[in-house]
C-alpha cells in the first residue's frame, strides 16, 4: 500500500513542480515588463523635467535615506534595486542612483531582526537569535560607512561599473547593442498598455504607468519568491547545512549560491536566524553566509536591465552592476582588514547583550536605524 501511494504521489509531485516552475517563468517574465512599463512612465510623465524632478534626491546621504525606507517598507531589496534599475532607464542619473543602491542593502536586514524575536521568551536563545541577526544590519552599514564618502570624493562605484558596461556602448548611442534580447518580448506588452493611458495626457498616463509597474515589481517577486521556497528551500537547507563552519569563502559562495536559489536575501538570512537561536549554529559562523546574501541578491537587478531598451538602457545595465560591484568590494575589503572583519561580530555581540538586559533596546534600535534616523536625514536634506 506504502509503495502504491508513492507511486501515485511522484507523478503528481512532478506535475505540480512543473506548473511551479512555469509560473516561475511567467512572473520573470512580468518581471521584465513591469521594469519596462516604470521606465516607460517615466519618460512619458517627466519628459524634459526628469533633471528637476530628480533635485530631491540630489544629496548622496538623501539618497542614501531613500533608498533605505523603501526596502524596509517593501522588506525586497530586490524589489526597490528593480525599481532603481527603472527608474534610471527612465532617466535618473546613474550618480544619484548609487546611494539609493546602498540604502537599499541596509533596509533588506530588518526581515532577520523581526524573526529573532520568535526566540524572545529564552534570554540565552534571544541572544544568539539577536546577534546573528544585527551581524547582518552591522555588515552593511560597515560597508556604506566605508563606500559612500570614496564614492562621493572619487566615484569609485561610477567609475567601475562604467568601465564594465562601456563595451556595450556604440559610438552613436547609448543602446545595449545585441545584449538587448529581452526587449522585443517585453516591447508590445507595455505598447498595448501605454497607448491608451497616453489619453490621458502625458503626466497623468505616466504616473499610472509608473504605479501599474511597481505593482507588478512587487507582485512579481512576491510570488517569485514563494514558488522558489516551495521548489528550492530543501535544496537551500541542504547547502546550507554543508557550507556553514567550513570557512569564510566557502559560506559566502554558499550564501550566494541559496540566495540566487531562492530569489531573497530576507529569505536566507532569516532562515538561519532560527539554527543559530536554537544553537545548531554559532553566529561567527553564519557570518560569512549571511554576506554571501548580498551578492546572492543582486541577480534580479541584473534580470531586470536585460528588459530595458532605449538611449538609457546603458545604464540600467550599469546601475545593476553598481549593486554587485559594491557588495563584491565590501567583501573583499571587510574581509581581508581583520580589525574590520570583526566589527559585526563584536558590535551584534554587543547590542545582542542590551537587548537581553532590556528588551525595549529591540524597538529603540528598529526605531532608530529604519524609522528616525532615516526621517532626520532626510527633513534636513529636504
Amino acid at each position: 500500500m506504502i509503495n502504491q501511494a508513492n507511486t501515485t504521489a511522484a507523478p503528481e509531485l512532478a506535475k505540480t513542480n512543473m506548473l511551479r516552475w512555469a509560473n516561475l517563468a511567467f512572473m520573470l517574465y512580468l518581471l521584465l515588463v513591469s521594469v519596462s512599463m516604470v521606465g516607460s512612465g517615466f519618460k512619458l510623465a517627466t519628459g524634459d523635467q526628469a533633471k528637476a524632478l530628480f533635485e530631491f534626491a540630489s544629496h548622496p546621504i538623501a539618497g542614501l535615506m531613500i533608498g533605505l525606507v523603501a526596502t524596509a517598507l517593501t522588506q525586497s531589496s530586490s524589489t526597490v534595486s528593480s525599481i532603481i534599475v527603472a527608474l534610471v532607464a527612465g532617466g535618473l542619473p546613474v550618480q544619484i542612483a548609487i546611494p539609493m543602491v546602498m540604502g537599499a542593502n541596509i533596509g533588506t536586514t530588518m526581515t532577520s531582526t523581526l524573526v529573532s524575536l520568535g526566540h524572545v521568551r529564552c534570554n540565552t536563545e534571544f541572544k544568539r537569535a539577536f546577534a546573528s541577526a544585527t551581524i547582518h544590519d552591522i555588515f552593511n552599514l560597515l560597508a556604506v560607512v566605508i563606500f559612500l564618502p570614496l564614492e562621493i570624493m572619487f566615484g569609485i562605484m561610477d567609475k567601475i561599473s562604467h568601465w564594465l558596461v562601456s563595451p556595450f556602448m556604440s559610438t552613436g548611442d547609448l543602446s545595449m547593442k545585441g545584449l538587448n534580447f529581452i526587449g522585443p518580448l517585453t516591447k508590445p506588452v507595455v505598447s498595448a498598455i501605454q497607448s491608451p493611458l497616453e489619453s490621458m495626457g502625458n503626466v497623468t498616463g505616466g504616473l499610472i504607468l509608473i504605479a501599474l509597474g511597481i505593482f507588478t515589481i512587487i507582485s512579481a517577486i512576491t510570488v517569485m519568491g514563494k514558488l522558489m521556497k516551495k521548489l528550492m528551500v530543501g535544496r537551500a537547507r541542504d547547502i546550507l547545512k554543508g557550507a556553514i563552519g567550513r570557512g569564510p569563502m566557502h559560506g559566502i559562495a554558499s550564501g550566494t549560491a541559496v540566495t540566487i536559489l531562492v530569489q531573497s536575501s530576507s529569505t536566507t538570512t532569516s532562515l538561519i536566524v532560527p539554527l543559530v537561536g536554537s544553537g545548531v549554529l554559532k553566529v561567527r559562523e553564519v557570518y560569512p553566509f549571511t554576506v554571501g546574501a548580498n551578492i546572492g541578491t543582486c541577480i534580479t537587478a541584473l534580470l531586470a536591465a536585460t528588459a530595458v531598451s532605449g538611449e538609457f538602457a546603458v545604464f540600467a545595465l550599469q546601475i545593476a552592476l553598481v549593486h554587485l560591484v559594491f557588495n563584491v568590494l565590501a567583501t573583499l575589503v571587510i574581509f581581508m582588514v581583520p580589525v574590520l572583519r570583526e566589527i559585526p561580530v563584536k558590535g551584534a555581540d554587543y547590542i545582542a547583550e542590551l537587548a537581553v538586559k532590556n528588551k525595549l533596546m529591540v524597538a529603540v534600535y528598529l526605531l532608530s536605524i529604519f524609522v528616525l534616523l532615516p526621517g532626520i536625514i532626510l527633513a534636513l536634506t529636504a
